[in-house]
């Protein structure tokens, strides 16, 4: 098993071109091994196949661990730790717990979701960023391939895909798996 993968990828102007570049892409029956933009653009997720994230999942999950977490620390304080009688109210003061206990749940789903998201995608402290070409994430879009168990053949005719879709201009990069 390999250590290192060889991409070829092709850069393009506009996400337009894009856009037709990977329907081009799945009509020729090529395996777009991913396709990188410096901002979303829509509709590329169904060309490409992709399902839709269930980050929103773990939204959920931390955003009910961070209400109960909210309401039920509210209630523990002001029953049991801290019985105090102000304003009138009483000690259980569910209405009063409304405001914290929202934030509490916000506060959680969002720091929960970026974490999750951070571990999916291996990105941290320490992490080295993986760039194609430096320009991707600035005003280029790429198409790129996996080029590693490819004959020169299988090759030449990629390259004349970028050629055939208006690709700007064509490389190839060894990466790290």
């Amino acid at each position: 098993m390999s250590t290192e993968r060889n991409i070829l990828f092709g850069l393009y102007d506009d996400e337009e071109k894009l856009l037709d570049a990977v329907k081009a892409a799945n009509a020729d029956h090529l395996d777009i091994d991913d396709v990188y933009t410096p901002f979303p653009v829509h509709g590329l997720d169904p060309l490409l196949g992709l399902e839709e994230s269930r980050l929103h999942i773990a939204g959920f999950i931390f955003g009910s661990i961070g209400c109960l977490f909210g309401f039920g620390f509210m209630t523990w304080v002001f029953t049991r730790d801290w019985p105090i009688i102000f304003g009138g109210k009483p000690y259980w003061s569910v209405p009063a717990f409304i405001p914290i206990t929202f934030e509490l749940t916000v506060l959680f789903a969002a720091v929960g979701m970026v974490l999750v998201f951070y571990i999916i995608c291996g990105l941290g402290p320490g992490a080295e960023p993986r760039r194609l070409h430096d320009r991707i994430t600035d005003d280029k879009f790429c198409i790129a391939f996996d080029a590693t168990d490819l004959g020169s053949e299988a090759v030449e005719k990629l390259k004349g895909y970028f050629t055939k879709t208006g690709a700007e201009s064509v490389h190839t990069k060894v990466v790290p798996v």
